[in-house]
């Protein structure tokens, strides 16, 4: 088995990418750290070669190095350093309690939301005011299964590039179009600029989601808005949306989490959308 070639937790490189950690360093370098062999793939598939590409570089255990040699023979192909680590300082370098062995260092990957909004969107998913990191990438993660052509994280949500949030996507977020630190009101107003119908999700809403798929709403070009974990969207924000749509709970669960319920709601357009007479059918074809 090869020696590593870093063996400092000194080192120069090492402690450029471990505080890409930390919020303010990550803003200011425009790079975040991704983990694992899922998001390193997907970041050397998402960016591919030169000077622009979005995987900077690449660490790596020794072991891990063996594991996925096919990987690494992929990030070398475009151009990507990869640096050989102890286990000690991957560990360091990484975010989880039980390091996958590869880190990768990689360019921001947000698009601005004019150009979401040139794209015409048929389906989007807007978090405002979304804290934590692990709802965020799942949410994400739930919008790019579903097919939806966009991701807005409103100024008051939570860090794309939060370490827990790039996990929790594992991987959707390098394959569709996420706008960041867009004000709720700008987003709400810009979509519907497009042609896009707005709802907010929300449990306390007067329509019922069984109710727009019967009535063939759904099948529109549709941005659906997801408030915070705890309290919802406060009033404000619902009043600014064409509807406000609750999830029916047809047991005797209390409610259902963000995840969820985001998960439920893209689906329903997502179904609708590609049936007959459906946006995506339209244009589509």
């Amino acid at each position: 088995m090869a020696s590593p070639e870093l063996t400092s937790l000194r080192s120069a490189r090492v402690t450029a990418a471990r505080r890409l950690a930390r919020r303010g360093f990550r803003g200011k370098e425009r790079r975040f750290l991704a983990e694992g062999p899922q998001a390193v793939r997907e970041a050397v598939a998402h960016g591919g070669t030169g000077a622009g590409r979005t995987l900077v570089e690449l660490f790596t255990t020794v072991e891990a190095a063996e594991r996925h040699a096919d990987l690494l023979a992929e990030a070398r192909a475009a151009g990507v350093p990869v640096h050989t680590a102890t286990e000690e300082i991957v560990a360091d370098i990484s975010d989880t309690v039980t390091p996958q062995g590869l880190v990768g260092v990689c360019r921001f990957v947000d698009s601005p939301f004019e150009e979401v909004l040139r794209a015409r969107p048929r389906l989007v998913a807007v978090l405002a005011n979304v804290r934590d990191p692990g709802n965020a990438g799942t949410v994400l993660r739930c919008a790019d299964a579903a097919g939806a052509d966009a991701v807005v994280l409103t100024d008051a949500s939570v860090d794309l590039y939060n370490p827990k949030a790039v996990r929790a996507s594992v991987g959707s977020l390098f394959h569709l179009p996420v706008a960041v630190g867009v004000p709720v009101a700008d987003a709400v107003a810009g979509l519907r600029g497009a042609g896009v119908r707005v709802l907010a999700a929300d449990g306390a809403g007067e329509r019922d989601l069984d109710a727009e798929e019967d009535e063939g709403t759904l099948g529109l070009p549709t941005a659906w808005v997801f408030g915070n974990e705890a309290w919802g969207l406060p009033e404000e924000t619902r009043a600014l949306c064409d509807e406000v749509v609750r999830v029916p709970i047809h047991g005797r669960a209390e409610s259902l989490n963000l995840a969820t319920a985001a998960a439920v709601c893209l689906y329903a357009s997502a179904r609708a959308q590609r049936a007959p007479g459906g946006c995506r059918s339209v244009t589509s074809g």
